[in-house]
């Protein structure tokens, strides 16, 4: 098969990506620095110290709650394709001249607006349909016939389910990248069955698409304009690849720079590249929330306090802290990967324990391995109501 590309960047050499990243971060970081938000964020960093991966995994990383107080401060400004959509909707398949059928919301949410952008930035026509309005939208869909369908998976099939009751004629719609809702390999097929191939991305009002998938649905390739690292989820310390962790970004918009945006959004690095020829980092796409923080005995519990014990004790391997109920009452056990399980270092652990949350809990070590890659840190498995 062969695959078409949005320009020479999607093919580069990683490693030629990997050198133009970190050429370009330390003026990138320079320039955030006028900024006063940026200023207080890396307080006492020289950009032109920053041009590694490991030196860039030194910096804070900022997250979302903050920056939304941040920004009430200062709101940001806004560029042509600023959440950079254009080369997902190529990848997928759009093209220029296309008309583009447009359910994402419009309200209170830049969705509709995020994908509108990278539409027109193609030369795409737009029907900005938003949500709701479904006998309406279906005959918009009759009457312009577009090609190509932007919203949720689950609303497309809202759509052509309509259409089919009410003997319209949405058989022009040919494509779809879909996002904010799970695309199951059953609707996936379903909908490629009624003549629709649907693609997925994964983006952020903060920071636009961060990955997408291609034709070769291999994974979400990161955008060009990101680099993205995975981290244990309450720390900002990259994971090995393969492992699940949390989604950090470094986005090189000039017009709106952010260093090290902790998503609070779960995936892992998949390895290799693509079949379709572009040479990106790829995710595994969504796959769940770093944010796992627990209130336990009347303390909250966040997954950095977990990660602390790790660093004590660098003989550990994964760690998860299970909470459940015994005897009406709240227990914490904290589960241990360890390839030498051994009395002392097990009562060093529980100490450790007592000392990172302030509460006291049992520690059992398990093989190394035994512990599920899935990035969950604390599972809260007390029994509902």
């Amino acid at each position: 098969m062969r695959y078409e590309h949005y320009d020479s960047l999607e093919t580069r050499d990683p490693e030629d990506r990997e050198r133009d990243f970190f050429l370009a971060l330390p003026d990138l970081i320079a320039l955030a620095l006028r900024a006063p938000g940026w200023t207080a964020q890396l307080a006492g960093i020289d950009p032109h110290a920053v041009t590694t991966r490991a030196e860039l995994a030194k910096l804070p990383v900022l997250r979302k709650s903050e920056l939304v107080a941040r920004q009430k401060e200062v709101p940001p400004c806004r560029a042509n394709d600023f959440w950079g959509a254009a080369r997902a909707l190529f990848a997928a398949g759009f093209r220029s001249g296309d008309v583009v059928h447009n359910s994402f919301s419009y309200h209170l949410t830049p969705g509709g607006f995020m994908m509108e952008a990278g539409a027109h930035a193609l030369g795409c026509a737009v029907i900005p349909a938003g949500t709701g309005n479904t006998e309406q939208q279906v005959e918009a869909i009759a009457h312009f016939k577009p090609s190509g369908y932007l919203g949720t998976p689950d609303y497309l099939k809202v759509l052509l389910d309509a259409a089919a009751k009410a003997g319209k004629d949405a058989s022009s719609l040919r494509r779809a990248v879909v996002s904010g809702a799970a695309l199951p390999s059953s609707l996936r097929q379903e909908l490629a069955a009624r003549g629709v191939e649907a693609c997925q991305c994964y983006a952020t009002a903060d920071l636009g698409v961060v990955a997408y998938e291609s034709e070769a649905r291999e994974g979400m390739i990161v955008n060009e304009t990101l680099l993205v690292e995975i981290v244990r989820s309450g720390t900002g310390d990259p994971v090995a690849v393969g492992e699940v962790g949390e989604v950090v970004v470094t986005s090189f918009n000039s017009d709106y720079p952010m260093i090290r945006l902790a998503t609070g959004d779960l995936s892992a690095v998949l390895p290799g590249r693509s079949a379709c020829g572009r040479t990106n980092m790829r995710l595994a796409g969504w796959m769940g929330r770093a944010d796992q923080t627990t209130k336990i005995k009347g303390m909250f519990v966040h997954p950095g306090q977990v990660a602390q014990i790790g660093k004590r004790h660098p003989e550990l391997g994964r760690l998860r802290l299970v909470v459940s109920r015994a005897g009406e009452q709240d227990v914490m056990t904290l589960m241990a990967e360890c390839a030498r399980p051994a009395a002392p270092l097990q009562e060093a652990v529980v100490a450790t324990l007592r000392a990172a949350t302030k509460l006291g809990g049992e520690v059992k070590f398990v093989d190394v391995g035994a512990l599920p890659n899935d990035g969950k840190v604390i599972a809260d498995e007390r029994p509902l109501g």
